[in-house]
C-alpha cells in the first residue's frame, strides 16, 4: 500500500502501516490510505479475545475495499471494547493484519488489615464498579476503587485509614490487585456543642441525638461515631422538636465537624436559631368534601388556642387523606398553609382538600412468600381486586397477615397503575421466618438449680396455613405427648376447626416433699366462628380420664380427691374420673402483630363446663392484651388475667384443674407455679380455684438495634396470687416484682430472658431471679 501524499509518493514497503497513516492523516488532509480489495484478515497478539471478537468490530469483510474512512473506524471501534492498550493494522500483500496488545486481565482481588468490612462484602462492592475477578484490568477503575474503600472506612469514623494497591503481573497477561489497607484507630466524638439555644437545655437537646460521646453502650451501638447520615437525622429530630412546641421558625442554621490532626477525636458544633413560638389562631378546611366537612374538620388534631405542633399538623394531613381514602380517593391531596401573625405570634391554617379522581384497585399482588402459599395470604385480604380503593381495608389487610404470626415483616404499597389516572395495584410484601417451633424454658434459683422444659411445634404445615403440632414436653415435673391440628379455615367462610389428643403426666417438682402423680388421657374438637373482623366465638367438646396416684407423702387435697372417688378411705391409692368438658369462648384480636405488636388490643374468655362426668365442676379464663405506643420507639403494654373455678352439684373443684401462678408469664422472680396456699404438711404449692395476674411492660427497641422490632429490651413490674376455692381475695396478699428482660425473635423462636426482684416476697416464698423461655410471645 502507498500513502499519497499531493506532491510525491512515499517509499512502498511491504507491510505498510496503515494505522501510522491514519494517526498523520488525522493531523492534516495531505496524506491518504491508497484503498485495496481485502483478500483475507489476520489477528496477531490476541491471548485470551476469541478472534471472532474482533472480527465483528471491523468495518469490512473479505472482498470489500478497505480504506482510510473504515481504517479510522475500526481503530476506535477496537479501542472502545477496552480489551487492547495498543491497535495497530497492517497490509501485506492484500490482507489486513490486526496487531493488537491486550490489556491485563485481573486473577484476583485480595485484601490485608480488612477488619471492618467482611472480605467477602468487599469483593463484591469493587466488581459493581469494574474491580473484580475476570474483569479487565484498568487503573482508573483501580483508582476509583480505592477511593470508594476510604470512603466506606470514613463513613464508618476510620479516617486514619491508608490504603496502598500492589499490582502484580503473573503468566497469561494477566495481573493480581492486592488493597493493603492499614485501618488505624476509630475517631470517636470528643465533643458536641450546641450553639444558639436558649429554652431548651443542651441536655435536653442531647437527648434527641443519635449521635454521642463515648459511654458505657457505644462499644455496640457505636453512637459515637460520626456518620453524616446520623447528622442528617439529628438535624431533622432536632427540628421537629422545636416544631412540635410551637417553634415554627426554628432551624438548624449550620454545623461543623472538626477532625484533630492525629485523627482520633471529632468535635461537632451544631447551630440553631429557635425563633418564636407561636399560637394557633384559627383553623379552616376548604375544598370537595363531599358534604363532609364537619367530619373532615373533627380530624384536624391543631386546636386554636393551643401552641402549634408540627407533629399534628403532619398528622392532621395524613387522618385527612387517609379518612377521603376510605371513600375510594386513593390520590387525595391535602395542604395547610399557613398565614403567621408575627406581631402576635399567632399562625391560623387553612387545610385545601383535594380528592383527586376516585380510584380502584387493579391487581392485588403478593411477594416473598417462597413456603405459604398464596391462598394462604389471599383469604386473609379484606380489599378486593376491581372495587373501590378503601384505605381501611387495606390496612385491615396487612393487619391480619401480620396476625397470621408466619411472616417476620409484612409491608403493603399502593402505586399507581401505569398508563391509567384511576386505577393503583396493591403490593404486599412479605419476608418469611422459621414456622416450627421448637419451645424450651429454663430458670435457676439456689434450690431447685436448674430446671428445664421443651416442646416442638409446626405452624403454617407445608404452607398450608394449618398448625399441626407434636408437644413433647420433658420438664422433670411434667411430661406431655400431644398431637393437635387446627385448620383455620375449615370452611370458605373462615370457620375453623381444631382437635387434640393428648397423654399428661403430672409430678410435683424436685424441691416438694409431697409425692403424688396425676395422669390425664383425653381428646377435645373444637370450632371457632367468626362475626367481625376481630371477633371469634369457638365452641367444643372433649373427653377426658383422669388418674391420680398417692402415697403417704401426698398433700391433704390430693387424698382428698383418692377418698372421694377411689376405694381407699385413707386416700392412699388411685381414683380414676372420666369427664366430659363443653366449652365456649370469644375472642377478639385487634393488635398490629402477633409477635411484636405495638398497638391493639387482645381479649380471651373461655368457659369449661362438666355437667354429666364424674367431677363437676366449671372454669372461666378471662384475659386481656393492651398495647400504645407512647413514642415511634416506646411500647406500653398491660396484661391482665383472672381464671376462676367453681365445683358444682356440692363437688369441690378438683384439684386437677387448679390454677398456678409464678414464673415467666405471670409473676416473674417467683419460682414457677409456686404461688398461693402450701400444703399445710408438705409446703407444697398446691395452686389453686381462683387466680389474679397483671402485668406491665414498657417495651424499647435494644441499643443500636435501629428500627428491627425483634430484638427489644423492656422493664416490667408484675403482680399476682393464686387463692383457693371460697378464699377472699385479698388485694395485700399479692405478690410484685420488677425488674429488665430481653426479647428477641430468634431463628429457632421468640426468646425471652428477665432478671426479677421479689418487692414483697413473704417467708416460704421460692424465689428465682433469673428466668427465661424460648417460644412464648408477652
Amino acid at each position: 500500500m502507498k500513502l499519497q501524499s499531493d506532491r510525491s509518493a512515499l517509499p512502498f514497503f511491504r507491510r505498510s502501516l496503515i494505522g501510522a497513516a491514519v494517526v498523520v492523516l488525522c493531523a492534516g488532509p495531505a496524506f491518504a490510505v491508497a484503498p485495496f480489495v481485502v483478500k483475507d484478515i489476520r489477528v496477531e497478539g490476541i491471548q485470551r479475545t476469541e478472534a471472532g471478537t474482533v472480527f465483528s468490530y471491523l468495518p469490512v469483510r473479505v472482498g470489500e475495499t478497505f480504506n482510510d474512512d473504515k481504517s479510522i473506524a475500526a481503530i476506535k471501534a477496537l479501542y472502545a471494547t477496552g480489551f487492547f492498550k495498543d491497535v495497530r493494522l497492517e497490509e501485506e500483500n492484500g490482507v489486513l493484519v490486526v496487531l493488537v496488545e491486550e490489556r491485563p486481565a485481573i486473577a484476583n482481588v485480595d485484601f490485608t488489615g480488612a477488619k471492618e468490612f467482611e472480605k467477602d462484602i468487599l469483593i463484591k462492592a469493587l466488581k459493581e464498579i469494574g474491580v473484580g475477578d475476570a474483569k479487565i484490568f484498568d487503573k482508573a477503575s483501580v483508582d476509583r476503587a480505592e477511593q470508594e474503600l476510604k470512603r466506606q472506612y470514613l463513613s464508618h469514623g476510620l479516617y486514619g485509614v491508608k490504603i496502598t494497591t500492589t499490582v502484580t503481573p503473573i503468566e497469561r497477561n494477566r495481573v493480581t490487585v492486592m488493597f493493603n489497607i492499614d485501618e488505624g484507630d476509630v475517631a470517636r466524638i470528643r465533643q458536641i456543642n450546641i450553639v444558639g439555644n436558649k429554652t431548651f437545655s443542651d441536655k435536653e437537646l442531647r437527648q434527641l441525638l443519635q449521635l454521642d460521646t463515648s459511654g458505657w453502650f457505644t462499644w455496640y451501638s457505636k453512637a459515637d461515631q460520626y456518620s453524616k447520615t446520623k447528622l442528617t437525622g439529628d438535624i431533622e429530630a432536632i427540628k421537629s422538636f422545636y416544631l412540635n412546641r410551637g417553634y415554627l421558625e426554628a432551624n438548624v442554621e449550620s454545623t461543623q465537624v472538626s477532625i484533630t490532626p492525629d485523627k482520633k477525636d471529632i468535635y461537632l458544633t451544631i447551630n440553631i436559631t429557635e425563633g418564636e413560638k407561636y399560637t394557633v389562631s384559627d383553623v379552616k378546611v376548604e375544598g370537595e368534601m363531599f358534604g363532609r366537612e364537619e367530619e373532615i374538620k373533627s380530624l384536624v388534631l391543631l386546636k386554636p388556642g393551643k401552641p402549634y405542633s408540627g407533629e399534628l399538623l403532619t398528622l392532621s394531613n395524613k387522618l385527612i387523606a387517609d379518612r377521603m381514602g376510605t371513600f375510594g380517593y386513593a390520590f387525595a391531596n391535602v395542604n395547610a398553609n399557613p398565614e403567621l401573625n408575627r406581631e402576635k405570634r399567632e399562625v391560623a391554617f387553612t387545610f385545601f382538600v383535594d380528592p383527586g379522581k376516585r380510584a380502584y384497585v387493579r391487581h392485588m399482588n403478593i411477594a416473598g412468600n417462597t413456603v405459604t402459599r398464596d391462598e394462604v395470604i389471599r383469604r386473609e385480604f379484606r380489599q378486593f381486586e376491581g372495587s373501590w380503593y378503601d384505605a381501611n381495608k387495606i390496612k385491615m389487610s396487612r393487619d391480619r397477615v401480620d396476625r397470621l404470626g408466619y411472616f417476620k415483616d409484612v409491608t403493603i404499597d399502593t402505586p399507581e397503575a401505569q398508563g391509567t389516572s384511576d386505577q393503583v395495584d396493591v403490593n404486599l410484601t412479605v419476608v418469611e421466618k422459621p414456622t416450627g417451633n421448637f419451645m424450651i424454658g429454663g430458670a435457676f434459683s439456689q434450690a431447685e438449680k436448674f430446671t428445664f422444659t421443651a416442646s416442638i411445634q409446626q405452624a403454617n404445615f407445608a404452607g398450608s396455613g394449618n398448625t399441626v403440632g407434636l408437644e413433647l414436653n420433658t420438664s422433670r415435673y411434667l411430661r406431655t405427648i400431644a398431637f393437635s391440628h387446627t385448620n383455620p379455615y375449615f370452611t370458605d367462610d373462615g370457620v375453623s376447626r381444631s382437635f387434640e389428643l393428648y397423654l399428661r403426666t403430672m409430678r410435683p417438682p424436685a424441691l416438694n416433699i409431697g409425692s403424688y402423680t396425676v395422669k390425664q388421657t383425653g381428646g377435645r374438637l373444637s370450632f371457632g366462628v367468626p362475626f367481625s373482623e376481630y371477633d371469634t366465638v369457638y365452641f367444643g367438646a372433649g373427653l377426658e380420664r383422669t388418674q391420680i396416684e398417692t402415697d403417704v407423702t401426698s398433700p391433704t387435697r390430693f387424698k382428698e380427691y383418692v377418698a372421694q372417688f377411689g376405694n381407699s378411705r385413707d386416700g392412699i391409692g388411685t381414683a380414676t374420673t372420666n369427664a366430659l368438658p363443653l366449652t365456649a369462648a370469644w375472642g377478639r384480636d385487634s393488635r398490629d402483630s402477633a409477635i411484636t405488636p405495638t398497638y391493639g388490643r387482645y381479649q380471651r374468655a373461655n368457659l369449661e363446663v362438666d355437667l354429666v362426668g364424674d367431677a363437676k365442676y366449671y372454669r372461666a379464663v378471662y384475659e386481656q392484651q393492651w398495647y400504645k405506643p407512647l413514642t415511634n420507639k416506646i411500647t406500653l403494654a398491660l396484661k391482665g388475667e383472672f381464671d376462676y373455678g367453681h365445683g358444682l352439684r356440692g363437688n369441690k373443684y378438683p384439684v386437677f384443674k387448679n390454677f398456678y401462678g409464678g414464673g415467666i408469664g405471670s409473676v416473674r422472680g417467683y419460682v414457677s407455679s409456686s404461688l398461693g396456699i402450701v400444703d399445710p404438711n408438705t409446703n407444697d404449692a398446691l395452686g389453686g380455684a381462683v387466680r389474679v395476674i397483671g402485668n406491665a411492660e414498657l417495651q424499647m427497641p435494644f441499643p443500636g438495634g435501629g428500627p428491627d422490632r425483634s430484638l427489644r429490651w423492656f422493664g416490667f413490674l408484675d403482680a399476682g396470687q393464686v387463692y383457693q376455692e371460697g378464699q377472699t381475695i385479698r388485694a395485700n396478699e399479692l405478690r410484685f416484682s420488677t425488674g429488665l428482660g430481653i426479647s428477641w425473635i430468634s431463628p429457632v423462636g421468640p426468646l425471652k430472658l428477665s432478671y426479677a426482684k421479689p418487692l414483697n416476697a413473704k417467708p416460704g416464698d421460692r424465689l428465682e431471679r433469673f428466668q427465661f423461655q424460648m417460644g412464648t410471645g408477652f
